[in-house]
């Protein structure tokens, strides 16, 4: 199974770190939310990934060439420039980097990964949100209805808690709840290859073009899921994310 991830954006909500690097490349707990998206398959196994590039592209091409070296331990003779590396393990995972171009639109860059996925079965995500959804649950699931699409809906954590009240009396708090807000699309999409049907050029959306067209000619079904899922727009949304994970509590990390 091949898995798409939409990592070419500029993170504009983000400005704060997305300056310098692009947001696929902002750090929680000393990895890129990149390597996170990336773990929350290879939990299932799934481990070839198509990352579409843009902003910053330069950015994560470097780290991936560095990522194997970088990962061992290392014995430089300074005198003579000899290097030695020592044993690592390293995870298993094949990472095509793809130019998908500067400024395009999510559905131009999925039409532009077509020679990459041709044929066959394949996952997309956004590099900018985590989740514990059941890869291997949602897989049954999309092929059980023969669409040509499954999208993982998911209710984010709503902003604020919540007054009850009695007339203007106030009788006590709702904390913040996951089902605190409407459905959304969560990522974790699950495509047939004839979804390339329905992709336009490099100004076209994948949400509000290809998903509403599905949509409108019944291919297109949502997978609940009720469970831990959280993007990263805003610098709130780092700092959850960062500790969520230092404290151990983080609901997508791979226990090993």
């Amino acid at each position: 199974m091949k898995v798409i991830i939409l990592a070419g954006g500029r993170g504009t909500r983000l400005a704060e770190e997305t300056e310098v690097t692009p947001k696929p490349m902002v750090e929680i707990g000393g990895r890129p939310m990149l390597w996170h998206v990336m773990s929350c398959y290879s939990r299932y196994a799934i481990n070839e990934f198509f990352v579409a590039l843009g902003y910053k592209g330069e950015v994560i091409k470097r780290y991936f060439l560095d990522y194997h070296k970088l990962s061992r331990n290392l014995r430089v003779d300074l005198a003579t420039g000899a290097v030695d590396a020592g044993e690592s393990e390293c995870e298993d995972w094949k990472v095509n980097l793809i130019d998908t171009g500067m400024d395009t639109n999510t559905g131009g860059r999925v039409k532009r990964m077509e020679q990459f996925v041709s044929g066959e079965t394949f996952m997309l995500t956004y590099g900018d949100g985590v989740s514990d959804v059941n890869l291997d649950k949602l897989l049954k699931f999309h092929r059980s209805h023969g669409r040509i699409a499954t999208v993982t809906a998911v209710r984010p954590q709503a902003r604020f808690g919540s007054l009850a009240l009695d007339g203007d009396v106030v009788t006590g708090f709702a904390e913040k709840s996951q089902l605190g807000e409407g459905w959304i699309n969560g990522g974790f999409i699950v495509f047939e290859a004839s979804v390339f049907r329905y992709l336009g050029g490099d100004n076209s959306s994948l949400e509000t073009d290809t998903l509403k067209e599905l949509a409108q000619a019944g291919q297109l079904v949502a997978y609940r899921h009720d469970g831990f899922w959280q993007c990263m727009d805003t610098i709130r949304d780092k700092a959850l994310l960062q500790k969520l994970w230092q404290d151990g509590e983080a609901p997508w990390k791979v226990q090993g």
